[in-house]
């Protein structure tokens, strides 16, 4: 049980650490953010129907 407890001790720790270092990015970062994952997801959403679309002419 004790080490149960120092688990969530050291885990509450360790999340205050890493919330006074992190920040709220600027209007241009997260526009940069937006983006990059609208592109990762159109890349990837093109590749699938590439894959899709290929299997359904071969089957």
């Amino acid at each position: 049980m004790k080490s149960i407890i120092n688990r969530l001790k050291s885990f509450i720790v360790e999340c205050k650490r890493v919330f006074r270092v992190t920040k709220k990015p600027t209007n241009e970062e997260f526009k940069i953010i937006v983006k990059a994952s609208g592109v990762g997801i159109l890349i990837i959403g093109i590749i699938g129907f590439i894959v899709k679309t290929a299997f359904d002419a071969l089957f």
